[in-house]
Parts: structure tokens; sequence; C-alpha cells
């Protein structure tokens, strides 16, 4: 990404809600897995730290560390995490192959990396199936529906979005059994749509600050959400799709 919008997420990642939703979606999704103590859980992408640093607070029985190909945003995310965080691709991930007996990783999380330029998905997908235990899940945020994409993508570098369908293919392609996907961000998807088809060609992303009421009330509707999905009430569209599988044993 550019480097002002490294910094703009350094920034902004802890308070703003769209970053906050994201985190616990994502946490949510690794409380519910069975998972042995002390497992290893790897940021892949992480950003300048914000995940590792809410994972950190959230779910501290987890070994976290992080991968990050931007080595002024590794600095930032070891800086803020207090977790390693390596320099490197998630197209060849720094870290020896797993086994059964040898390293690797219980979890591989990441976070709208799949759609950026830099990134080769098929490369990535095996780059994580390698590095993964078997049996090791795969967890996956994708921005959704490639007739979304905006001025906000442009900045941020993206070059594709998903459908849900579409991204569970290429996850069950990479060797992945089972699959899971949906959709999340539904209930603002409409607000979502319509900032889209507004915005025009702007001069920044969409990462910024928001008046402290409006981010309120964007993030209680988020976690409205997250209880939905925990009574199994999900709705087939949203602005990010999810993706969750497993490395067969």
């Amino acid at each position: 990404m550019e480097r002002e919008e490294y910094r703009r997420m350094a920034e902004l990642e802890a308070a703003m809600w769209w970053y906050r939703a994201l985190h616990a979606h994502l946490a949510s999704h690794l409380a519910g897995l069975d998972l042995p103590p002390d497992a290893r859980v790897l940021d892949a992408g992480c950003g300048t730290g914000g995940l590792l640093y809410y994972l950190r607070d959230a779910l501290p029985r987890l070994t976290l560390e992080g991968v990050e190909y931007d080595p002024e945003a590794a600095a930032l995310a070891r800086e803020k995490s207090g977790r390693p965080v390596t320099v490197g691709s998630v197209n060849a991930l720094p870290f020896a192959p797993s086994s059964l007996v040898g390293p690797g990783f219980d979890v591989i999380v990441s976070a709208d990396v799949l759609c950026h330029a830099g990134v080769q998905p098929e490369a990535a997908l095996a780059e994580f199936f390698r590095c993964l235990k078997p049996g090791g899940w795969l967890l996956l945020n994708l921005p959704a529906y490639g007739w979304m994409a905006s001025a906000h993508d442009r900045h941020v570098h993206n070059v594709r979005r998903y459908t849900a369908g579409g991204a569970a293919a290429d996850v069950a392609a990479a060797g992945f059994a089972p699959v899971r996907a949906g959709y999340w961000n539904s209930l603002l998807f409409p607000l979502m749509l319509l900032h889209r088809l507004t915005s025009g060609a702007k001069q920044s992303s969409d990462v910024q600050a928001y008046p402290p009421w409006l981010d309120r009330s964007l993030f209680a509707v988020t976690a409205l959400e997250r209880w939905l999905h925990g009574k199994n009430i999900q709705l087939p569209f949203g602005g990010s799709v999810w993706i969750l599988a497993r490395k067969p044993l």
C-alpha cells in the first residue's frame, strides 16, 4: 500500500469502527474453534499490527505472530502488539514446511490481503496450506463484489474483489476441505453501496476518523450482526466475504 495509507491505518485501526468490527468478527471465528492450548496463530499480511494487538488481549491463550511485506509496517506491528513479526511475502512465506512432528501453525488468519495487487492468490493459498499443520485452520476476510470497486480500492491497491462462492472455490482448489464461506457487514451494506456510488474520485481511502456518535452507531450495527451470526442468522450478501477452511489431516 501507499506509505500514507499504512500510517493512517496505524493511527486509526484501534479506534475506527471498521477495524474494530473486523477484529471482533475474526476473533469470534477463532474463539469458536477447538484449538489446543497455546495454539500458534499467524496473521499473514498483518499490516501495522491492529489484529495482533486485539487478539493479544481478546484471546490471550493464543501464541501470536505476524508476517508483513513492508518493513516499516512490520516494525510498527511489532511495537504495537509486542509479538514477533517477520518481514516477508505471503507469496513465499518465510517459514519451514509443516509436518505432523515439525513446526507449523494451528491457524493462519489473513484479512484483506489476497485482494492486493502485489499478491498472487494461488501462490499465497499454496503457502498457507504448506505452513499449516495437518488439521490446521485458514481464516480469510476479503472485500466483496467486483462491481463494488471504488476509489478506496485504488488508494489501498486492491485489484480484486470476491464472491463467497468464488473465494470458496479458490480455497478448495488449494487443497482445503471442508470450506465454509459467507458474507458479513450485511446490515450496513445499503449504506456502503450508497457511499460507493457517491464517493467519486476521492483523494484518499475510506480509512478516516468519524464523528464519535457515528462511529459508535456503525460499530453497534456490526455488533448486532455478530450476535445474529451467533444465532446462525446470516444474510446472503454483505460488504465482506469470510472463509473458514481446514487443511486435511
